[in-house]
């Protein structure tokens, strides 16, 4: 059997901050925030809902689709860098709304590549028979740690949650290969102190080149090539960015996710988010190469190749 994802699911507030409404509050216009980062809204969570409640409701989405209930579950992994506070973790919240008593659950923190990385842990445990089936969400709220008077980086982010329950699926399917990196050296680029800070020249020099090589690196390990990939999913960061990885596996772009118009930048939960959204729309279909990658602070990346299907 291989290991891949036998549910998914995402959740986003209700709320929508246009870049028309930032053009009330900064020195920027919808011109500007549009050619340069493809966003053009982006949702926001109130004070009401935190972190988990996010999650939470990613989290029911995903185990709807997988068909399990909670008891299943043998772990459940968050990816996020904000958290509701520094303990209990998110993880631990969503396991008591869930119900999901036989279950751990931790958070880990790996920025924007945080899903991969979660992924990828959790297929770890089920290759090795440990658990049947693990939750995993990717979730922010960058609204809380955004500066809204910083014109360079308000415009960027949003709040959203994505999860996927990752279990045994078909032979032929699942997870085909992963790929994890890191460097440190790179930190002082993209990091938080209270807000969001970013160099955003040496970060977008960082992501072309990364994205690119890691979306080939893990078709190469999987033993396949270019001409081999389907869909492309990326992080939803910046469009120069994005098209860049995919003009590197040589796709057209009716095969690249483009959900930075709708969502902006959530980090981790950017990449579940635009798979929930492309399998909906039917542009992942069973048996499809899809190439997921990311990069976020860290600097940390990752990316893997799927088989998608159950």
């Amino acid at each position: 059997m291989g290991v891949g994802m036998i549910g998914i699911g995402k959740y986003v507030p209700e709320q929508v901050v246009t870049n028309a409404d930032l053009e009330k509050r900064l020195d920027t216009s919808d011109e500007w925030i549009r050619t340069r980062t493809g966003i053009e809204e982006r949702r926001i969570a109130p004070e009401s809902e935190d972190t988990s409640e996010l999650a939470f409701r990613a989290a029911e989405a995903a185990m709807k689709d997988a068909g399990i209930t909670a008891e299943q579950l043998g772990l459940i992994i968050v990816a996020t860098v904000t958290p509701d506070r520094p303990f209990p973790s998110v993880a631990t919240q969503i396991q008591e709304r869930l119900g999901a008593k036989n279950a751990g659950a931790m958070d880990q923190s790996a920025a924007c590549a945080g899903f991969m990385y979660s992924v990828v842990t959790a297929q770890q445990f089920v290759e090795n028979g440990c658990y049947d089936y693990i939750l995993v969400v990717g979730v922010e709220k960058l609204s809380k740690i955004t500066d809204w008077e910083d014109r360079n980086t308000a415009v960027l982010f949003g709040d959203g949650a994505g999860a996927a329950v990752i279990g045994k699926v078909g032979e032929d399917r699942g997870i085909l290969s992963f790929e994890l990196g890191a460097d440190g050296s790179g930190g002082k680029h993209l990091y938080q102190d209270k807000n969001i800070k970013m160099n955003g020249r040496e970060v977008f020099k960082f992501a072309v080149r990364q994205m690119g090589d890691s979306a080939v690196s893990v078709l190469d390990k999987a033993g396949l090539t270019k001409e081999d990939a389907d869909y492309l999913i990326p992080h939803q960061a910046n469009i120069r960015i994005m098209e860049a990885a995919r003009e590197r596996l040589g796709l057209p772009p009716e095969k690249m996710s483009k959900r930075i118009h709708k969502y902006g930048n959530t980090s981790s939960a950017s990449i579940p988010i635009a798979l929930c959204d492309e399998v909906g729309a039917g542009n992942v279909k069973d048996d499809d190469v899809i190439v997921l990658v990311g990069f976020g602070g860290g600097l940390t990346w990752g990316a893997l190749a799927i088989r998608w299907g159950r």
